[in-house]
């Protein structure tokens, strides 16, 4: 509102006006402007998002769209959530409803809704039908690994997390310890919190007899039951099963180690890491699989939903020509094209991409998708927090109990802000 007072200085032009006051507006009477923030931050990603916006503007001229792909992505948006200044259109990676909720327009009587994943309805849509973004792609996490390495050693994707603590115990000893079990970038605090947060839901949600979920939501649960994940990456640490720099790996270290058949399993890996490996080394495959259960008895599960979406601020002038837009994004050419050049499934089931991990997936067709555990069920802040204590657990100046003590603490403290 002041940016728009300050233009109003007599001595400015109207030009001067057009030009200076919103970046919403173009200085072609004719044309409207959008503005789009991206979240993302990959190349691939970044190309194949410019590439549809390039040819919704060829086939809508009286249209433009400004795609923004801002670092520190987070920060930008709750800038200018603050201000309640948002742009036309924008990324909610992963936060469509528990972020940016009050920000957006209900998208649910566009046609593409009909053709939503299912596995995404929890996540973009509520009780009451509101939609609250469209699905560029969607993610489906868990454990990626060499294929190479486990035919080798007769390892079969472990279904459990007993299985998975053999097959790391097997490559560790067949390999005579030339390749690491499970790799972690520890340098980088959230992929230890990927650890944990993707293992979180099969050990507190997912299984009738431990299921936390209430607990979680109102404030009240006993953070002892988190303690067992701890305990078992500070297991895993001991036996030798993680690489011996945890703490000080790198990430641009991962794709070399992988394609040199170095490393075993990662938590995570879906998107660009195998078709990166292939680039480095045709003949390694990675493959995908769910995340293994904890509890017997219950069954695997995908951790994700959506990546990448495409939301309309509420209060944006121009809702029509932003719907328009989504409109193009869904024609089933165009989403199979961002679905493939973001190597990840589409979020429409009218659309057959051809990805890296397709065979995988269609595999694992049956296995539920869960949302993201810290998603749902922390305050914001803690994904900090269990990135943060990983690291002290590993560095030991925390031990398990502590880890978890600590992870109370701070929710009861975060949810209380």
């Amino acid at each position: 509102m002041k940016k728009r007072l300050m233009c109003l200085i007599p001595l400015l032009t109207v030009t001067l006006f057009t030009a200076g006051c919103s970046e919403r507006t173009s200085s072609d009477n004719n044309r409207t402007t959008l503005v789009y923030y991206s979240s993302a931050s990959t190349e691939d990603e970044k190309t194949a998002i410019k590439n549809v916006v390039a040819k919704f503007e060829a086939e809508n001229p009286d249209i433009e769209i400004k795609d923004n792909y801002p670092g520190e992505y987070e920060s930008k948006l709750r800038v200018k959530m603050a201000a309640n200044d948002m742009p036309d259109l924008f990324d909610t990676h992963g936060w469509a409803k528990e972020r940016y909720g009050e920000y957006v327009e209900d998208l649910s009587t566009m046609d593409w809704v009909k053709n939503l994943d299912p596995a995404l309805n929890s996540i973009l849509k509520d009780d009451n039908g509101k939609v609250y973004a469209y699905p560029l792609n969607q993610a489906k996490d868990g454990l990626a690994y060499n294929e190479n390495i486990l035919n080798e050693y007769g390892i079969a994707p472990p279904k459990t997390f007993d299985e998975f603590m053999k097959a790391l115990e097997t490559v560790k000893k067949k390999s005579d310890g030339e390749v690491t079990p499970l790799w972690f970038p520890g340098s980088k605090k959230s992929s230890l919190a990927q650890f944990f947060d993707q293992f979180a839901t099969p050990l507190l949600i997912t299984d009738d007899k431990h299921n936390y979920e209430d607990e979680l939501l109102d404030g009240s649960f006993d953070w002892s039951n988190y303690t067992y994940l701890p305990k078992k990456m500070k297991e895993m640490q001991k036996k030798g099963l993680l690489n011996v720099d945890v703490l000080t790996a790198q990430q641009y270290e991962m794709n070399d180690l992988m394609a040199q058949g170095k490393i075993a399993f990662i938590v995570g890996g879906s998107g660009q890491l195998g078709p990166m490996i292939e680039e480095l080394n045709p003949d390694i495959q990675i493959g995908i699989q769910p995340m293994p259960a904890i509890h017997k008895g219950d069954k695997q599960t995908w951790i994700g939903g959506e990546r990448h979406t495409v939301a309309i601020w509420k209060d944006s002038q121009h809702k029509e020509e932003a719907k328009k837009f989504i409109e193009f994004l869904a024609h089933p050419e165009i989403a199979k094209e961002v679905a493939e050049g973001t190597r990840l499934p589409a979020g429409l089931t009218n659309v057959n991409e051809d990805s890296y991990y397709q065979d995988y997936f269609e595999k694992y067709a049956d296995i539920k998708v869960e949302p993201y555990f810290d998603r749902i069920y922390l305050p914001s802040g803690m994904w900090d927090v269990m990135g943060t204590t990983s690291q002290e657990l590993l560095s030991d100046q925390l031990n398990p109990n502590e880890v978890s003590k600590v992870m109370g603490e701070e929710y009861t403290r975060l949810r209380n802000q």
